[in-house]
């Protein structure tokens, strides 16, 4: 399930910079009242990310983290033969590079023109101990991410190939819902299906067979490369829990 803070979304004077952020619904900064974001945007820096573009490398010094607010990300590690593994993907609202290591363990690459708010790691530090309620959202977030990574091991070590598309398409599908605030039936792909391939752990041509797989049994429909109609949630769901048949 994706990560939802808690908390009621806070109304805020007409004409605060953060009253129309498209994002704050779905952030850590959704319950605070408009002092406190003022303090934390004054903090933050704009960065807009071009496709291909690195937002830092595995083993820079992790001196900055980041919420992404616009656009997609994917997260990748090199292994020691020199082969890639994709390990997640970000879209806005997520936050990244907050780490108890001195350097970041992952490299951080825009999937397509992306925005994003940048702090320096101290400052957002010191801010965080004086606001203990955004620590605590932070604390969800890290609870978060860690049971995502336990159900990509399941993902990747039990689930075969058409459960592992279809697990990462239902979870597409719930972002898209989480980032509107309704309902969906379709949702963005824009990583490559060679990302896909590098997060799954299967090959391309494995991929792009999966997707037709799931198209004959009339689960989903392409809308076009990069967009996917969910025609059946139900019976995606299902393959995605291992229920569907083969």
């Amino acid at each position: 399930m994706p990560y939802a803070p808690g908390g009621k979304l806070t109304e805020l004077p007409a004409g605060h910079p953060c009253e129309t952020c498209p994002v704050r619904p779905i952030t850590i900064c959704r319950g605070l009242d408009a002092p406190t974001l003022a303090g934390m945007r004054s903090l933050g820096t704009m960065q807009r990310m071009q496709p291909g573009q690195s937002v830092f490398h595995e083993g820079d010094p992790a001196q900055r983290v980041f919420m992404v607010t616009q656009g997609a990300l994917k997260l990748y590690t090199l292994l020691a033969d020199g082969r890639r593994q994709v390990t997640g993907f970000m879209f806005p609202g997520d936050f990244l590079g907050i780490s108890v290591d001195e350097e970041y363990a992952f490299t951080v690459e825009a999937l397509d023109k992306s925005e994003l708010w940048w702090f320096s790691r101290e400052a957002f530090e010191r801010f965080l101990a004086e606001h203990p309620r955004v620590e605590r959202e932070l604390y969800r977030l890290a609870a978060h991410e860690l049971a995502e990574a336990q159900r990509q091991i399941v993902l990747l070590g039990r689930k075969a190939a058409h459960e592992r598309l279809a697990s990462l398409f239902h979870s597409l599908l719930l972002r898209a819902e989480r980032a509107s605030g309704v309902s969906q039936q379709a949702f963005d792909l824009p990583m490559s299906r060679i990302d896909i391939a590098d997060y799954l752990g299967l090959t391309k041509e494995t991929v792009s067979r999966m997707i037709a797989h799931l198209r004959s049994r009339r689960l989903i429909r392409l809308q076009s490369q990069n967009r996917v109609e969910v025609l059946d949630r139900g019976g995606l769901e299902a393959v995605a829990q291992g229920d569907g048949d083969a």
